[in-house]
């Protein structure tokens, strides 16, 4: 099932999105109470549909978030009214999709606390970090977030992406 509709380019918190009523989420896929994993073309743009989860309000509707990768393909900013088309994803696979990095599992492998708590992180919160270990390009970034990454995974209370984290979690 895919939607095409008109809506207004909105911010929350700092990110541009889009709300989708509990009508329109249902029609998409049927009592769906998690992220729910959509593709995105807005005005048509970019021209591979962009993958994303949009996320549950908790009264049924969905934020769909646009990432900024979107919102430079279709040329389009807060306040823009745009077409979207959005359609569920049911080729998504739910966990890591990008690779451990060598460099990433090799310190775990060194620090079995650190490796005792990322096994136990929801599958969301490893595929977040290893999405950001992706886009991590030098040796230095590489090592600074690795010791950031040991320092809360060893129990630690600490900052790391943008969240505090609690005895490993």
């Amino acid at each position: 099932m895919s939607l095409t509709i008109r809506a207004t380019i909105d911010i929350r918190e700092g990110n541009p999105f889009i709300l989708i009523t509990s009508e329109l989420a249902e029609k998409l896929k049927a009592d769906w109470k998690k992220p729910m994993p959509v593709l995105i073309q807005v005005n048509g743009k970019p021209t591979h549909p962009w993958k994303i989860n949009m996320m549950p309000v908790g009264d049924g509707q969905f934020y769909l978030y646009l990432h900024g990768d979107v919102r430079k393909a279709s040329n389009t900013q807060v306040g823009d009214i745009v077409t979207v088309k959005i359609e569920f994803d049911d080729s998504y696979q739910n966990g890591p999709q990008h690779p451990m990095p060598d460099w990433f599992q090799a310190a775990l492998d060194k620090h079995m606390v650190a490796k005792r708590n990322w096994d136990s992180l929801p599958p969301s919160r490893r595929k977040e970090v290893l999405r950001y270990f992706s886009w991590l390009k030098s040796d230095e970034a590489k090592q600074r977030n690795v010791e950031k990454a040991l320092h809360v995974l060893s129990g630690k209370t600490g900052r790391f992406m943008a969240r505090t984290w609690i005895e490993g979690k």
